[in-house]
């Protein structure tokens, strides 16, 4: 999907005849931090709540138009470049233009959220499992192959590595919601299942090990 074809054709402009109570009201009304200001359908960059509230209320745009952010992504780009600057700069929103700086409209942050949810497999019902491991270990003929012994298949796979404890995972998207026995499986085969999600109609093999134990404990 290319950022053109997530528009929207609700989020309003500014222009720098604009005040800033026009504009502080226009965000109030739509739900956003920030707005694109537009001339002759040039984009001049991004004005942003934070700095208007510090700013005298009768005040025109073009006062302050060195606070302008020059955020934006291109039209014909693939819309994680929008996800990325939207975590980046924590916008509600991402301008877009073409190749002439001229703008072609804004990406609601909600829109982005719902296609990212497509992409990623996360509105597709199935259960969830996280793998830990060493990225040398990766091998997803090898996942694949331990899912499909339990009559299921990996509909999204994602690996990521987390910069605060600079480990590596695996995210696992299943066509089923019932995950137990697949959970299993892969501890029997060493790997470190750090979190899972599904309906779970029967215990896990760590839980069945536990009762064993307790059970034996018990005689």
């Amino acid at each position: 999907m290319l950022n053109k074809e997530l528009i929207s054709a609700t989020i309003p402009t500014l222009n720098l005849s604009d005040t800033v109570i026009q504009a502080l009201d226009l965000m109030s009304e739509f739900h956003v931090m920030q707005l694109p200001v537009v001339a002759e359908d040039k984009y001049l960059g991004l004005v942003f709540e934070e700095d208007l509230m510090n700013t005298d209320e009768r005040a025109t745009l073009q006062s302050i138009d060195n606070h302008f952010s020059k955020v934006a992504v291109h039209a014909n780009t693939h819309f994680i470049e929008a996800v990325q600057m939207l975590n980046d700069y924590n916008l509600s929103l991402v301008p877009v233009v073409d190749k002439e700086n001229e703008f072609v409209g804004s990406i609601a942050a909600i829109d982005l959220l719902k296609e990212l949810g497509k992409t990623t497999g996360a509105s597709e019902p199935g259960g969830l499992i996280v793998l830990e491991m060493e990225q040398r270990n990766f091998s997803f003929s090898e996942l694949s192959k331990l899912v499909e012994t339990n009559d299921a298949q990996i509909t999204q796979l994602n690996s990521y590595w987390d910069n605060n404890t600079s480990s590596f995972f695996v995210a696992i998207k299943i066509n089923k919601f019932e995950i137990s026995d697949i959970v299993a499986t892969f501890q029997r085969y060493e790997y470190n299942v750090k979190y899972y999600f599904g309906e779970e109609l029967y215990e896990n093999e760590l839980r069945n090990n536990y009762d064993h134990l307790m059970n034996y404990l018990n005689i």
